[in-house]
């Protein structure tokens, strides 16, 4: 494996502030994508399948530490929003076209939906046309 924290924030500089994704939280995400993907299966996509991994938890633990530091519970689970309403404005979205069907969790997160969907696809073999 050869993603870095700093390899990891150079590829997503979103993840650039050390505050909000402090070292040891990459640190942390990275050491255990170790222990659940596998090399063989990913290739030459391993690499990328442990950063989107790493992203993915990494905002989900950024939405855990603002509710906390909100005064609320961490870690609450809430499902994708499909309509909100404040006042006399309301917005709906369809949840079913930006979702990956049967991901659970790996929707709550871009990353998570980019790295189902290379799940789904590395290790499948060959395809024959």
């Amino acid at each position: 494996m050869t993603v870095t924290v700093s390899s990891f924030r150079t590829d997503f500089p979103a993840f650039a502030n050390t505050t909000t994704y402090p070292d040891a939280a990459v640190t942390f995400w990275l050491n255990l994508s170790a222990n659940l993907l596998s090399v063989d299966k990913w290739g030459n996509l391993f690499d990328y399948g442990t950063e989107l991994f790493i992203a993915h938890n990494l905002v989900l633990e950024a939405q855990a530490n603002k509710a906390s530091a909100a005064g609320g519970v961490p870690g609450v689970a809430s499902g994708l929003t499909s309509s909100e309403a404040v006042d006399k404005v309301s917005v709906s979205y369809d949840t079913a076209s930006a979702a990956v069907e049967g991901a659970g969790n790996w929707n709550l997160t871009t990353y998570g939906q980019r790295y189902i969907q290379l799940a789904r696809l590395v290790g499948a073999g060959g395809l024959q046309l």
